[in-house]
């Protein structure tokens, strides 16, 4: 094989040929319409028809004639000196040095440069063609002198010599696929692409050959396609689950001097169901307590698969020695052991070890002859005895007793056994958080139930308590049983109205008027159902009034016997009828129907039961008189309000001249200190202005008093205790009036009192220890007080 630089150079070597290729072919002349001949350019140039005189070129137009071969250069060619690409000419350049060649377009200037006097175009720089293939350009002739265009521009393509300089590229790897265990030879794995940026129309750059260069014999490759696939036969998950194959992609067709590529991919074997089931074990063996609950587990049994996931689940099942079904296996999703399970109680003292075979199953409809891998293994258990509670006869009791049945009658009996060899003597108790109100007793030895208190069915139709029985040496183990007692009714209820009646009779009603159905309830419950008599009461089997009819459905109607009823006559009736059951003994109870005469409308409609409502005026109605008496009350109460404002009023009789005594009535304790208003203390401080006797303006006397001569004092002084006293006198004997003004001073409560202090302060005794019966001999108003002491006594006994 080839080395990188063999390589290289090859590359070269077949670049310089082709560049020896396109400088050295020979150009084409065009020949003008002139029919002069033209000379021939090499190195791909072009010739431009030119040469004719000067005159001939103003008679006739010059044709112009580029000779064109297309134009390429390697791409990555270096070296010492800039590469040359091609030559241009022109017939006008017949060696004047008036001609100048200019190159414009793509990469003209900077990548490609012309000899402005020879028209040679050289490559400035190194070229890659995966970086741009071609570049178009445009070379025109001008004057050199005046730069004026001697021709139009011409526009021309070089292009990019391709050769094997990219390896081919796996872009999306490294890949990672899968295919199923046991799979056939040229089973398909995947695919995998490389690319090559070479050009793929020039030479074999980019055709790609693959190989596998890691993974045989297991995989093989399609050396156009890519294809992996399986080369090897029943290769086993178990054995190996992942295989590395590494894969080559080579260009230039695979041939000597290519470049190349690889990847690598990861292939994964998928398990199939391929395996059956294993027992790690032949024989498990398990002691198991007889008194392990329903439903736990008793053991575990474990059978190996190794398939994998879904493959590797198993189905367990017991297929001998479990005739009577007392066990089962089933199956852990988490770990895939079968469990052993209890379906039935064990018992010791029945059967002390019991011999299962359980099975193990694996589906495999595939790839096995036998439509299942299977596997069995022996399980031995021995019952392990154990100190078992009590066992009841019957999980649940069913008793009955009557109700109001006498204390010490027997509700019935439980029994309960020692299932153990040891037949221990059992106990037997009531669970009291079902028997609150303990209204069962039972007997601990024979497990007697009896009443602790008298049953009432109308309370409670059903008792239900639980029955505890327990060994007389050891009281761990306990068991329970239910016990419902139905209580039975007997006849201890009298019947009664089915609600309180209260009947309305139309005073315009007609005889036979059916007043009101009346049906009634008994809160017994006798089996062959109610039936009910209805019957007047004596006294009133001849009343004149009403009369009862029985409508043989458990009630009657009361119907009037008349149609004068008035409410002015009498506004309210009653009617005692007696109800009575068909029981062992008859009950039997008197129920009394109210019935209002009321007045109704020519409809037969109630409209007003009240003899007030008789005589108010037709046309009013119930609303209008609520109004009207609104309105009164108003009233009322605006001109109360207006007499009190004036009752309050001070009756201050004035003078132009003078200020004097202002008398005030109060009908209510003053103000204190802060009541400005009751007295004028400017009389008080100007008693000189005061001019004797001032006359009474609320009341008229019948005896005239004789003023007093006004006193006076000192010119500066008032004197106003002399003041006061003077007019206390004149108040205590005016016989004109009463006293109007009353001064009332409470300093202190006094100094003692019959009664004593009423406050419970002073006492030493409690609330308890007092008896207030001496209140009721003070007299009616303290009787009130000593019965209401004595009413919050006895409710603090109760």
């Amino acid at each position: 094989m080839p080395t990188r630089s063999e390589e290289m150079l090859m590359d070269l070597w077949m670049s310089l040929l082709l560049l020896v290729w396109i400088t050295c072919v020979p150009s084409v002349s065009m020949t003008p319409i002139t029919g002069q001949s033209r000379s021939t350019q090499t190195g791909g140039s072009a010739a431009m028809a030119s040469g004719l005189g000067e005159g001939q070129r103003l008679l006739s137009r010059t044709k112009r004639g580029w000779v064109w071969n297309q134009m390429f250069v390697l791409e990555e060619f270096s070296g010492p000196d800039p590469i040359l690409v091609g030559r241009l000419h022109t017939d006008l350049d017949v060696g004047s040095k008036n001609i100048k060649y200019v190159l414009a377009g793509e990469g003209a200037g900077t990548i490609f440069a012309i000899n402005e006097l020879t028209g040679d175009i050289h490559a400035m720089k190194r070229l890659d063609r995966e970086e741009k293939a071609e570049y178009t350009l445009t070379a025109q002739v001008i004057n050199a002198d005046t730069d004026e265009p001697l021709e139009p521009p011409s526009e021309f393509i070089i292009k990019v010599q391709d050769i094997n300089d990219n390896p081919p590229q796996f872009l999306e790897g490294p890949y990672r696929a899968s295919v199923a265990e046991m799979s056939a030879v040229g089973t398909s794995v995947t695919t995998v692409t490389a690319t090559d940026a070479d050009d793929p129309v020039y030479g074999n750059s980019a055709k790609l050959v693959y190989s596998i260069l890691q993974g045989q014999p297991y995989f093989s490759v399609d050396p156009n396609s890519a294809t992996i696939k399986v080369a090897l036969n029943d290769m086993d998950r178990e054995m190996r689950d992942e295989y590395l194959v590494v894969i080559q992609a080579k260009d230039m067709g695979g041939h000597m001097g290519g470049l190349s590529g690889t990847t690598s991919l990861t292939v994964t074997l998928i398990d199939i169901n391929d395996n059956p089931p294993k027992f790690s074990k032949s024989l498990y063996e398990f002691v198991i307590p007889e008194d392990l609950p329903l439903g736990k587990m008793g053991g575990k049994v474990k059978a190996n698969d190794r398939d994998y996931g879904e493959n590797a689940k198993s189905t367990y099942s017991i297929i001998e020695g479990d005739d009577q079904g007392v066990f089962e296996i089933v199956t852990d999703a988490q770990t895939q052991e079968g469990i052993l399970k209890l379906k039935k109680p064990l018992d010791f003292e029945t059967k002390k070890a019991y011999t299962l075979k359980v099975e193990a199953t694996n589906v495999l409809p595939e790839y096995s002859s036998t439509a299942h891998f299977k596997d069995t293994a022996t399980v031995k258990i021995t019952v392990d005895d154990s100190d078992e509670p009590p066992v009841f006869s019957k999980p649940m009791y069913l008793l009955e007793v009557n109700e109001n049945a006498p204390i010490n009658t027997v509700v019935g009996t439980v029994t309960a056994k020692d299932p153990d060899s040891s037949k221990s003597t059992v106990r037997y108790f009531i669970d009291r958080h079902t028997d609150l109100e303990r209204q069962f007793n039972i007997n601990v030895d024979d497990g007697k139930i009896t009443l602790a208190k008298p049953l009432d069915r109308e309370t409670d139709m059903w008792h239900n308590i639980t029955v505890t029985a327990t060994e007389v040496g050891n009281h761990s183990p306990i068991s329970r049983a239910i016990v419902a007692i139905r209580v039975m009714d007997i006849n201890d209820n009298a019947p009664e109205f089915a609600t309180e009646y209260e009947a309305y009779l139309c005073e315009n009603g007609k005889p036979g008027q059916v007043i009101q159905t009346i049906s009634a309830v008994d809160k017994d419950d006798p089996i062959q159902g109610h039936y009910f008599n209805y019957r007047l009461v004596p006294e009133m089997l001849n009343n004149p009034n009403f009369t009862i009819k029985n409508n043989q459905d458990n009630s009657i109607s009361v119907l009037a016997k008349h149609d004068t009823f008035r409410r002015q006559k009498q506004e309210m009736y009653f009617l005692p009828i007696i109800v009575t059951d068909n029981g062992q003994p008859p009950m039997s109870s008197t129920n009394t129907l109210t019935i209002r005469v009321c007045g109704c409308s020519k409809e037969g409609i109630v409209q007003s039961c009240n003899v007030e409502a008789y005589v108010l005026p037709i046309g009013l109605s119930m609303g209008a008189l609520i109004a009207i008496l609104a309105c009164i009350i108003l009233l009322l109460v605006v001109l109360f309000v207006t007499l009190r404002r004036h009752k309050n009023e001070p009756l201050i009789i004035k003078d132009d001249e003078d200020v004097r005594e202002n008398i005030i009535r109060y009908d209510d304790e003053g103000g204190g200190e802060e009541d400005t208003e009751a007295f004028d203390i400017a009389t008080l401080q100007n008693p000189d202005g005061i001019n004797g006797y001032l006359p009474r303006k609320d009341i008229k006397p019948d005896l005239q008093f004789m003023p007093r001569a006004g006193q006076h004092s000192g010119p500066n002084g008032v004197d106003v205790d002399e003041f006061i006293n003077v007019r206390l006198h004149e108040a205590d004997n005016d016989p004109t009036a009463p006293p109007y003004d009353s001064i009332q001073i409470y300093g202190y409560e006094g100094r003692g009192s019959v009664a004593g202090s009423l406050s419970s302060l002073e006492t030493v005794s409690s609330d308890s220890d007092q008896n207030f019966d001496y209140l009721r001999e003070w007299g009616p108003r303290f009787r009130r007080l000593g019965e209401l002491y004595s009413v919050g006594e006895s409710d603090r006994e109760t």
